[in-house]
C-alpha cells in the first residue's frame, strides 16, 4: 500500500507472492511461528472515515445491497448513497446529545442496520457494544451496566420492553430506539440541522489507539468480559486479511459479493462486514439461519463468499446425504463423496509441493459428478459461492477436501474476541487441509509450555473494560495473549487446535483427554446434533449424545419406523447400534484410555435457550452437567 491510511483503491489487486512463516523451535518441537504483515499499519484516521473513503473515491460502485424488511426485492446501495446515510444517522445521534466516547448497545439480528449504525456511530465519535438479540433480560442489563451505555437501539418492541423495567437499574440510559417503529430513520431526520461540520470534527479526532467497540465474550464460565477493541486493531486485522484472501476480496472485474448471516454480535461476523466495507465487497445481510428464511435470500443475493461454522457446513453435506438416500442414490453419492474428496486433497498436493494435482481420470470423474451432486449442494448455497470462512471450531480434513473438491474452498480460521477475529488462516497458496492455517500476516503464535497457544500482533485488543478500575486493564501486558486453548504447531508453521485448556479431562487414572477432537467428529455424524464428553475424576471417558430432529425423521423413514416420542425411541435398539458404530468411529481418534466407553442419549438437544450453548455455539459445560446429574450419574453407575 501507498500510504499509511490507505482507502481500498490503493490495494494491490495482484495475488501475494507466497510468504512462509518464520518458525522457532525448542525441545525438538515448534514452538514459535510468525508471518510479517502483508498491509502497512494505519497511523491515523478511523473506521469512520471508510464510507466517505469509499464515496470518494468509487461514488457510484454498488458496497452494499439491502433486501426490505417484508423480505421483497433486493436493492444496490452505492458508496456515495451510504456515506449520506452514515452522514445522516451520525448527525441524528449529535443531535440527541450522545458526546465522543459515550457507548450506544445494538440489540439486533443481522441486518443492513446494524452496519449503518456501526459506521455512523463512529462518524459521530461514539463507541458501539454489541448485545446478542437472543440475550435474557440479565444478560442485557449486565452489559449496558458494565458499558455504561448511554443508548440502546433494539430491533423488536419486544426487546425493548422487556428493557423496560430495568430502567431504574440503567441510570447511564438515556436512549431506547427500536429499529422496526423507525426510529432510525427518525435519527436521520432529527440530525437535519446539525452542521456537516460537526461530523468532520469528530471523525478528525479520531485514531488507531482510540476504543471503537466493547465485545463482551459470551461467558462460557462466568460474566461475559467487555473485550475493548481500537480502530487500529480492526485495521491490523482486515487490512491483512484482505490481502491474504485475495480469492475472496480482490477479484477485478468480477461481481464478488459475501452474504453475512452469523450473527453481527460476534467478531467473527463483525469483522467480515467491516472488511467487505474497506475493500469494497458487495454485501448483504441475512437476519435468520432458518433454511426457510435463509434459502430465499441465497437465491436472491448469489454471493460468492459465505461465513459459515462447520456445523452449518457438516449440516448441508448431510442433508444432501440423506436426500440421496430417501431418492435411492446413496451409492452413487457416496462414489461422488469419495471422487471429491480425493480430488480436493490432490489440489492440496499440488498447491503444498507434494503431488502434480488432479489426473486425467480423476478429472474426468469429478466432471461427471459436478451436475448430479456437487452443483446441487453449491445451488442450495445460492449457485455462485466458490469460498467460504469457518470459524468457531475445526471443520476436519474430510469436509474440507469434500468441499475443495465439490468447487468450494473452505478457508479455516481461529481466534477469539480478544483478536479482533482471526488469528491463523488458511494460506489460499498454500492449504493444509484438517488445520486452521497460518499466522495470519502480522501475527506471531507461540506455544506455551503446557501447549496453550499465546498471540501476538497488532490485532489484539487494547484490554479488559472495568469501570471500577478507571477503564481498559490490559490484557497481554507481557504483548503475548494467553487464549486458553491448547494446540501444536507442525514443522511449516500450521496450527491445529486440540481443545481448551480449562475443558482437558483428568480421569481418575490420570490420564489427560481433550474432549474437543471427539465431539467435533460425533457431531459430524447425521443422526447427532451435540455430543459433550466427560469423565474428569472418573475411571473412564464417556459422552452425552443429543439427537439431530432432521436426521433422526430421516433415519426413522429409511428403517420403516413409525413415528413415536423421542423418548421411546430411544430404546430402539437398531439406534443405539447406529450410535455405537459413529462412537467407535470416534474412538479410532484416541488411545484406548482416551476412548469413550459408554454413553447415553438425551430427550432434548443443547439449546441457546435451554442455557446449554453459547450463541456462538459452545457448550456451557457446567450448565449441562448441573442440569443431567442423573444421566451423568447412571453412565458411572453398575
Amino acid at each position: 500500500m501507498s500510504t499509511s491510511h490507505a482507502t481500498s483503491a490503493d490495494f494491490d489487486h495482484a495475488s501475494p507472492s507466497l510468504v512462509e512463516p518464520e518458525t522457532r523451535r525448542l525441545d525438538g518441537a515448534v514452538r514459535e511461528a510468525s508471518v510479517p504483515a502483508f498491509a502497512h499499519p494505519v497511523t491515523y484516521g478511523s473506521l469512520a472515515d471508510l464510507p466517505y473513503d469509499n464515496a470518494a473515491a468509487a461514488p457510484q460502485e454498488v458496497v452494499i445491497s439491502r433486501r426490505d424488511r417484508e423480505g421483497g426485492e433486493w436493492s444496490d446501495i452505492t458508496a456515495e448513497e451510504f456515506a449520506a446515510q452514515v452522514q445522516a444517522v451520525a448527525k441524528g445521534l449529535i443531535a440527541e446529545g450522545l458526546m465522543p466516547g459515550d457507548r450506544i448497545a445494538i440489540m439486533a439480528p443481522t441486518t443492513y442496520e446494524w452496519t449503518l449504525l456501526d459506521f455512523a456511530a463512529w462518524a459521530a465519535g461514539l463507541v458501539t457494544v454489541p448485545i446478542y438479540p437472543t440475550s435474557s433480560v440479565f444478560q442485557t442489563r449486565w452489559i449496558l451496566q458494565d458499558s455504561g451505555a448511554v443508548a440502546l437501539v433494539t430491533e423488536t418492541v419486544g426487546q425493548a420492553a422487556a428493557v423496560g423495567p430495568e430502567r431504574d437499574r440503567l441510570p447511564d440510559l438515556q436512549h431506547l430506539w427500536v429499529m422496526e417503529k423507525g426510529h432510525v430513520d427518525r435519527l436521520a431526520e432529527a440530525g437535519e440541522h446539525v452542521p456537516d461540520g460537526e461530523v468532520a470534527v469528530r471523525r478528525g479526532v479520531l485514531g488507531p489507539d482510540t476504543l471503537a467497540t466493547l465485545i463482551y465474550t459470551s461467558g462460557t464460565t462466568g460474566r461475559p468480559k467487555g473485550c475493548a477493541i481500537s480502530h487500529g486493531n480492526f485495521f491490523a486485522e482486515i487490512d491483512n486479511a484482505i490481502e491474504l484472501l485475495y480469492p475472496i476480496f480482490k477479484q477485478p472485474g468480477e461481481d464478488i459479493s459475501v452474504l453475512l448471516f452469523l450473527p453481527m454480535s460476534h467478531v467473527f461476523g463483525r469483522m467480515v462486514a467491516i472488511a467487505c466495507v474497506r475493500a469494497r465487497v458487495r454485501l448483504g445481510h441475512a437476519p435468520s439461519l432458518k433454511p426457510d428464511r435463509l434459502l430465499p435470500d441465497l437465491a436472491a443475493f448469489r454471493p460468492t463468499c459465505l461465513l459459515a461454522i462447520p456445523y452449518m457446513l457438516e449440516k448441508i453435506f448431510n442433508t444432501a446425504r440423506a436426500r440421496a438416500e430417501a431418492g435411492g442414490r446413496l451409492s452413487k453419492f457416496d462414489r461422488a463423496v469419495s471422487v471429491a474428496r480425493r480430488y480436493g486433497e490432490a489440489i492440496e498436493a499440488q498447491k503444498t509441493g507434494s503431488g502434480h494435482g488432479p489426473g486425467a481420470t480423476l478429472r474426468a470423474a469429478r466432471a461427471f459428478y459436478d451436475p448430479l451432486v456437487y452443483r446441487r449442494i453449491r445451488n442450495a448455497m445460492g449457485g455462485r459461492v466458490r469460498h467460504a470462512i469457518c470459524g468457531g471450531s475445526p471443520l476436519g480434513r474430510p469436509l474440507s477436501a469434500f468441499y475443495l473438491g465439490a468447487g468450494i474452498e473452505i478457508y479455516e480460521g481461529y481466534g477469539l474476541t480478544e483478536t479482533t477475529g482471526a488469528s491463523t488462516v488458511t494460506p489460499p497458496l498454500k492449504p493444509r487441509l484438517g488445520t486452521v492455517g497460518w499466522p495470519l500476516p502480522g501475527t506471531k503464535i507461540r506455544i506455551a509450555a503446557d501447549g496453550e497457544i499465546l498471540i501476538a500482533g497488532d490485532h489484539v485488543l487494547r484490554g479488559y473494560w472495568d469501570p471500577s478500575a478507571g477503564g481498559v486493564v490490559p490484557a497481554a501486558p507481557d504483548g503475548w495473549l494467553a487464549t486458553g486453548d491448547i494446540g501444536e504447531l507442525d514443522d511449516e508453521g500450521y496450527l491445529t487446535i486440540t481443545g481448551r485448556k480449562k475443558e482437558m479431562i483428568i480421569t481418575a487414572g490420570g490420564k489427560s483427554v481433550a474432549p474437543a477432537p471427539l465431539e467435533n467428529w460425533l457431531r459430524s455424524h447425521p443422526l447427532i446434533s451435540q455430543a459433550m464428553v466427560l469423565g474428569d475424576g472418573r475411571p473412564y471417558v464417556s459422552a452425552l449424545l443429543t439427537l439431530d430432529p432432521d436426521g433422526l425423521t430421516h433415519w426413522r423413514n429409511m428403517n420403516g419406523k413409525h413415528p413415536v416420542p423421542v423418548e421411546l425411541l430411544l430404546g430402539d435398539e437398531e439406534l443405539y447400534a447406529v450410535l455405537q458404530r459413529a462412537v467407535d468411529e470416534a474412538n479410532k481418534l484416541v488411545s484406548r484410555p482416551e476412548s469413550i466407553r459408554r454413553f447415553t442419549v438425551l430427550t432434548s438437544d443443547f439449546t441457546e435457550i435451554s442455557g446449554h450453548l453459547t450463541p456462538s455455539m459452545k457448550l456451557r459445560r457446567e450448565a449441562i452437567l448441573r442440569d443431567h446429574v442423573t444421566e451423568v450419574e447412571g453412565l458411572y453407575g453398575e
